[in-house]
Formats: C-alpha cells, structure tokens, sequence
C-alpha cells in the first residue's frame, strides 16, 4: 500500500487537463487515501474503499483506460449487486454524501483529485439517493464542477462504485 502527499495533488494538477486555483484550499485531504495497488483507493477517515476508474473502465499501469459505461439509474443498481472487482465483493453506487466526498471543490474539468481517480469523466455520476418528492428522479454529482442535481432515472449516467472498506 502507498500512501501519497499533498504535494503531489498539485503535481496532478499542473500535468493535466484539469484546471485547479492555486490558492484555494484543499478540499480533498489526499493524506487520507491509501493506494491498495489494484485499482482501488481506500479513504480511511470515511472507511470507504472506491473503484479508482469508472464504471466499465480498467485499471491498466495505473491508469484507467478505456470508456466508461453508461446506464439507468436502475441498471447502475443492478449491475453494482454482486459485482466483484479487485477480487472483492459488496460494491454497490454510492449514497450522495459518499460520491460528494470525492470531489475537489478548487478544480473543475474534472473536479477530483486525478491522481487517485484519473481519467474521471467531466460529467454526472449516479448517486443511490433518490428524490424525496419526484420518484422518477436520483441525485448525481457533477464532476465538472462538484455541483449536484436531480436527474430522470431513465437517462444514460455514469457510476463509480464504492464499498465498505475492511
């Protein structure tokens, strides 16, 4: 396991596409992050353990490559029941203060630390948590820019799956 720096988010930073403002505090407190060389990432602080790539991508020379995959609401439930991933089982699509915990409030396109989570997609990413007033409707977290929303159900997301750490 490795853990990594602080002074390598803005190494990150600065080697990508993402755009982050220096002088903005930190939101996501790499110290907390152990690298569990296979492809996911553990917060230790949170006791979760993420999938480093998106739903349909792979882990390659520490990278994520590949192209995410889309679903429904309802199919991203699905398919996270009983998936199995770094040899692992009880992945499931985070609830929306989970997935929120990941975002990098002082970068945007993607708004997530890269180094952990390269190649995140600058777009919506399901959540678990479903409207309390439109049951036609979940939450995603935008990882352009950290916001979230309400979308339909029936719209094409990605997902990155989560589970509890051991």
């Amino acid at each position: 396991m490795r853990v990594f720096c602080l002074f390598c988010f803005f190494v990150s930073c600065v080697a990508t596409s993402q755009t982050c403002l220096p002088d903005f505090d930190v939101t996501l407190k790499i110290d907390e992050f152990v690298d569990n060389s296979d492809g996911t990432a553990t917060d230790a602080l949170l006791g979760l353990e993420w999938m480093r790539c998106s739903f349909g991508q792979t882990w390659t020379d520490e990278t994520c490559t590949g192209d995410a995959s889309k679903l429904t609401w309802q199919k991203a439930l699905q398919a996270a029941h009983g998936y199995k991933y770094a040899d692992k089982l009880g992945w499931r699509v985070p609830n929306m203060k989970e997935l929120a915990s990941l975002t990098e409030r002082s970068c945007v396109r993607p708004a997530i630390n890269e180094l952990f989570f390269p190649n995140t997609y600058s777009d919506a990413y399901w959540t678990s948590t479903p409207s309390v007033v439109d049951p036609q409707r979940a939450w995603v977290i935008a990882f352009s820019n950290s916001s979230n929303s309400l979308k339909d159900k029936n719209l094409f997301v990605f997902m990155r799956l989560v589970r509890t750490a051991d």
